[in-house]
């Protein structure tokens, strides 16, 4: 099974209007998006797409094209452990999430030759997971609230998570007001985008924790591993931390070595793909640490981390940023919550789904090879 094509079909995506009360991260309207297409000399082909509601296709296929490709063509698809390695040797000119979209392509790659779905060559561990609702950055501090109140009334959520405004009163505020709203009927945690410095984050942890929050996410900037450890000393209230990190599987030993965080975290695409966020699980796994996997960047990406999600055992829940719609696009069919708030393994070889080509066609800008 030789690789003997790479290519990446650039296409448009409109978005649809968001909410008023909405201020991002995504902004809107139409943007680049792309597909990645791995092909090999017996007709299989393994797809993942490019960028995602904030655009960036064009650059991760620029960047795959031109630095990714040449280590690809002519090798074995099977040899993936040795084309993951030279690919993140090549990272530092191609970026991570490029790397990680040539992963994702031959994760599918292998899933169709074996006629399996991806979690299944990782070994499955569940046939479903809870997932939570994130929340995006909403204008008002009764936006939250009314969201919060939103969630809870579907019964389709097993929690919120809030994305607030980055400043510490601001932001105790808007956990109050939705505790007040929801009460104990819907749990919740806090992400703070590591917007704080030591002592705001010692106040506003001090203050989610009192209101009985199940953890506090990003307090600090990814790179304060000293003030994690100084505030994890302080709180009851579990941190999660390591996301944004740089450096993929690498970036974690310091973290485990100081006792940083209580939980650590990681997705596909920040990672560099599936194969080194199943390493940071079983790594997390050894610690006897919990390791909830973040929300993704676009469809492929979200059903990549669904994958690893449902073939590790201390992953626990699954995170799904609103607006939804933001990642049911670009494939012909995509993974729903079912009424009791679960998402199920995919059933389907590879990464389980299919991509809406006739949508990708109709509005196909280039392709890059």
């Amino acid at each position: 099974m030789r690789i003997d094509d790479v290519r990446v079909v650039l296409y448009q995506w409109e978005l649809p209007p968001l909410p008023a009360a909405y201020l991002g991260p995504f902004r809107g309207g139409t943007v680049d998006v792309g597909v990645l297409v791995i092909r090999t000399d017996d007709g299989l082909e393994g797809n993942a797409l490019l960028g995602d509601a904030n655009g960036g296709g064009p650059e991760q296929g620029r960047a795959v094209v031109t630095h990714l490709k040449p280590a690809l063509i002519g090798r074995d698809a099977w040899d993936h452990g040795a084309i993951w390695a030279d690919l993140w040797r090549r990272s530092r000119w191609a970026g991570t999430l490029a790397v990680s979209a040539v992963d994702l392509a031959l994760w599918d790659l292998a899933g169709k030759a074996a006629g399996v779905p991806v979690h299944r060559l990782l070994g499955t561990c569940r046939d479903k997971v809870p997932v939570y609702a994130a929340s995006p950055n909403l204008r008002q501090i009764n936006d939250y609230a009314e969201d919060a109140v939103r969630i809870r009334e579907s019964g389709r959520w097993h929690g919120y998570k809030i994305h607030p405004h980055g400043r510490a009163d601001e932001d105790i505020a808007i956990c109050a007001a939705v505790k007040e709203a929801v009460g104990d009927d819907l749990p919740l945690m806090l992400d703070s985008f590591g917007s704080y410095d030591y002592l705001d984050a010692l106040r506003v942890g001090q203050a989610i924790q009192e209101l009985g929050f199940v953890w506090f996410e990003d307090p600090l900037a990814w790179d304060d591993l000293n003030g994690y450890v100084k505030l994890k000393s302080k709180l009851s209230i579990p941190l999660l931390a390591t996301e944004t990190t740089p450096g993929g599987l690498y970036n974690y030993v310091p973290w485990l070595l100081e006792r940083a965080t209580d939980m650590l975290r990681g997705d596909a695409p920040l990672k560099g793909g599936i194969t080194p966020l199943v390493k940071i699980a079983r790594l997390a796994e050894a610690f006897r640490m919990r390791f909830e996997i973040h929300d993704a960047f676009n469809s492929t990406d979200h059903v990549a981390n669904l994958q690893v999600t449902t073939a590790v055992p201390n992953c626990h829940s699954y995170e799904v940023l609103l607006p939804f719609d933001t990642r049911n696009h670009g494939l012909t069919a995509y993974p729903q919550i079912d009424d009791q708030g679960y998402l199920h393994a995919p059933s389907g070889p590879g990464l389980g789904v299919e991509i809406d080509w006739d949508t990708v066609k109709a509005t196909t800008t280039a392709e890059l090879d």
